[in-house]
Formats: C-alpha cells, structure tokens, sequence
C-alpha cells in the first residue's frame, strides 16, 4: 500500500468518526452566518504578487518525522505574514501532519489576513464545510485522491461556500482533470505515492498546463533561482513549507529568502 492509499483509507475512517460527533446539518448550521463574509481571493493575491510565497505551517511529515513538533500556529503564520507571505498553506490532517483545523483558527485571531489553504486530504463535502468553519480561503484537493466526477462536485460545492480551490495535479494522468478549472493550477514535486520529491516535475509538466492561469508549484523548492525560473514559465506561486519549518525563526527565514529573490531579480 502507498502512503496515499493508506492515508485516503484512514480519512474514511476519521470522517465516519467526526459525522457522528458533530452532523453534516450542524456543520452546516455553524458555517451558514460565516457566508455573509468572503474570504479574501489567494488567486489574486498570488497575481499581484511579484515572489508568490505561499508559506506553510507544517509540523509533521509520513516521511520525515517530526519537523518542528513545537511549532505554534498563534506564531509562525503571523510571522510569515510580517516578512512577506504572498499566501499561507496550513496542515489540518492530525494522524500524518499532526495538523488541527484549529490551528487556522489561531492563525486569523493572531491576525493573519492574508488567504489561508485549508490543507489536508479532501474526500468528502463535509470537509469543505470544516474549511469555511475555521476560516481558510482556498481549500487544496488532490487528483490523484479523487474520482474526476467527484472532484467536480467538490469544486462547485466549495465556491458555493465562498472558497477557492487549489487543484494539486503531479503527472499526466492528472493533468486530465485541469478542464475542471479550478481557481488555482498547482503542480506537486512530491509523489504522494512513495513521498519522493523531484522539483523539475514543475519544469516538466509546466507547458502542459492551460495558459494564461493561475500557476502553483509546490514541495521541493529551497532556492530562490528555482522560484525565479519557475515565474519565467508562468507560475505565479510556490508552497514551501520544510525549508523554513526547520529554520529556528521561519518568519526570518522567509524574508531572507524572499530578499535574496529580489535581489536576483533587480
């Protein structure tokens, strides 16, 4: 069994769990007073972005371990948004990323405003409900996770809550799904079959893509250089999150980065 097999086959599990806790009708009705106010666009962040940052608090990795077991979602988002965060992309998978949706909570009341993703592996309905609760913008959803058909549904039931989707493609055969025209076209480097991350996935898959869209490439990236040859053809975001989870001061370590992208491109 691949890492993502088992992780679809354990969120099954998860979500049967929580539906008993708390109904679909009562998550509805926590969500339903949320509607009245939009979520602020990562699509359009990212387009006027000139560095396309989208940071990621990311505690835990299947394959890695612990990155930063300490690390507080009322501090580092906050941080990253002080030293130049086009975006944020937040872990909500406890089991494999020790994540909680309560962690994007803490980010908006540590005053984050800039778009959060609700990130975790997105099979059902409810799930988008849970991302509209605890305040993200975008919600990222997977093709290789997903039957054509139901990530269809899932993209239509998300903007009728107010949320954009990232769709997260990683080889052709997921590049059948792009006429589902997502908000946001994102590139995985990572095979979340075997977690192995090769980032020249972007280079390879970028033309492949429709043009003039929103472009996102994500996992693998620690130069600036690599950012700054994937903005040449055409992405306009990149999600990096180890890189700086590992630094002792994220926050700090995204700005460096994002000066010395600067730098390059003056």
């Amino acid at each position: 069994m691949d890492i993502l097999t088992e992780i679809i086959g354990f969120k099954k599990t998860e979500l049967a769990e929580r539906k008993q806790f708390v109904p679909p009708s009562r998550m509805s009705e926590l969500v339903a007073p949320i509607l009245r106010h939009k979520p602020s666009s990562m699509k359009s962040a990212l387009l006027a972005s000139s560095t396309g940052i989208i940071a990621e608090f990311k505690r835990h990795s299947p394959s890695k371990g612990w990155i930063k077991k300490d690390g507080k979602a009322s501090v580092i988002p906050l941080a990253y948004q002080r030293h130049g965060a086009s975006a944020l992309s937040i872990l909500t998978d406890t089991q494999f990323f020790g994540g909680y949706d309560e962690y994007v909570q803490e980010a908006v009341e540590s005053g984050v405003e800039i778009p959060i993703l609700y990130k975790n592996f997105v099979i059902d309905d409810y799930q988008l409900f849970q991302a509209r609760y605890c305040g993200a913008s975008a919600v990222l959803l997977i093709a290789a996770a997903l039957e054509k058909d139901d990530c269809r549904r899932l993209i239509h039931n998300a903007h009728q809550l107010g949320l954009e989707v990232l769709l997260e493609m990683h080889n052709e055969r997921d590049l059948d799904y792009a006429d589902l025209e997502p908000d946001i076209y994102g590139i995985n480097n990572r095979n979340l079959g075997s977690f192995v991350t090769d980032v020249t996935n972007s280079f390879r898959l970028a033309e492949k893509l429709p043009k003039d869209v929103c472009k996102v490439s994500e996992s693998g990236i620690s130069q600036p250089s690599t950012v700054s040859e994937l903005r040449q053809l055409g992405f306009r975001g990149f999600l990096m999150g180890e890189h700086f989870m590992r630094a002792d001061a994220p926050g700090e370590a995204l700005a460096a980065f994002i000066a010395e992208l600067q730098q390059q491109n003056s």
